[in-house]
This record gives structure tokens, C-alpha cells and sequence, in this order.
């Protein structure tokens, strides 16, 4: 309901009609429309923090893994596409959905950080940086394109949907050249 009417034009009764289910059934499991929309936007999440993406396997090359990853986030982000725009503009309004923006960002940031950390600590990426500053700089620039190409759906010059697999080059590219993986610029 929230993706095809949008988060104001969604109403209790809508919601209540779909999911067949009587008023005082759904007012057992939520309060108001606020709760369940926080639901949905939580299942969506696990699936962009966890989008099913396992081991590369046969490698522990950082540059491979940095590129399965970008993909299973973008993949997962293009899944999500019509939530990802939904919550951007109940944030605008809602400050309980601003906060969970915000947390949910500060959650891929500080994985993200973690992983900057654990290369650093390998010798793979550039000491000089701050993983925490790195991983926000850089999460938020997937964050903003994924945004740009799912959700407002960007063109390429050409007038072409942006391309999954150029997205998903272009972003490990940059990635890779700002934590100076070595052999990748």
C-alpha cells in the first residue's frame, strides 16, 4: 500500500482492507500506520544488510570482495527501490522515520568502518585514513547513486537506464582508488 498510494495518502482502513483483516486485529499487533510502515521499512533493511551474499569463494582478494559486495547492496537496493524513496520522504516530515535513517546509515557506516579497519590492518588499504571518515564519505556516494539510479531513475547521457554492472564498477573502482588498494587504479 505504502509503495503503490505513498506514505500520506495510505490510510488505516486501506491497510486493513488489503491485509483482509478487521480494525481490531490489526490495533493488536499495531498502534497506527506509523508502526506498520517501520515494519516494512525494517524487513527491507535486513535485506540491504543482508542481502544473501556469501563468501566469494577461492579468494581473499580484497578488490573481488569489495565488488560482490557493492553488487549484493545495489541489487538489494534496487529491490527495495520504491521503500528506499518512501522513507526519504517520510523523513522530510516524520522525525521517528529521521532517526532511523540515521540509524540505519550509521549501521552500514560502521560495518563498512570495520571492513576499512580489518584492510588497513592487512596492509591492503591506506593507513593515512580515518576508517569512520572513509566509510561515511564513501557509503554515502553508493548510497546517493544507488538513490539516483533506483529511485529518482537517472539516465545515462545516452538516455539508457543507468547500467546495474557499470554502477557496480564504477563504485568499487572509486572505492578502491580512495583506500589505494594497490594494483587498482
Amino acid at each position: 500500500m505504502f509503495e503503490r498510494d505513498g506514505y500520506l495518502d495510505t490510510r488505516l482502513t486501506d491497510i486493513t482492507r488489503e491485509a483482509q483483516c478487521a480494525a481490531g486485529s490489526f490495533y493488536t499487533y499495531f498502534a497506527n500506520k506509523e508502526e506498520v510502515l517501520a515494519a516494512v521499512l525494517l524487513e527491507a533493511q535486513e535485506d540491504m544488510m543482508h542481502p544473501g551474499m556469501g563468501r566469494v569463494q577461492g579468494t581473499d582478494d580484497p578488490h573481488v570482495v569489495l565488488e560482490a559486495s557493492n553488487r549484493a547492496y545495489l541489487e538489494a537496493y534496487k529491490r527495495n527501490a520504491k521503500l528506499m524513496g518512501l522513507l526519504e520522504q517520510v523523513a522530510q516530515v516524520e522525525p521517528e522515520f529521521r532517526e532511523f535513517r540515521r540509524r540505519r546509515a550509521d549501521a552500514f557506516i560502521r560495518r563498512n568502518a570495520r571492513g576499512i579497519a580489518d584492510l588497513q590492518a592487512r596492509g591492503v588499504a591506506d593507513r593515512e585514513v580515518d576508517p569512520m571518515m572513509a566509510s561515511r564519505a564513501l557509503s554515502g556516494m553508493v548510497s546517493v547513486m544507488a538513490y539516483n539510479a533506483f529511485v529518482l531513475g537517472e539516465r545515462q547521457e545516452e538516455g539508457a537506464p543507468v547500467d546495474l554492472e557499470e554502477l557496480v564498477s564504477t563504485v568499487t573502482r572509486l572505492w578502491a582508488n580512495a583506500l589505494r588498494f594497490p594494483g587498482h587504479r
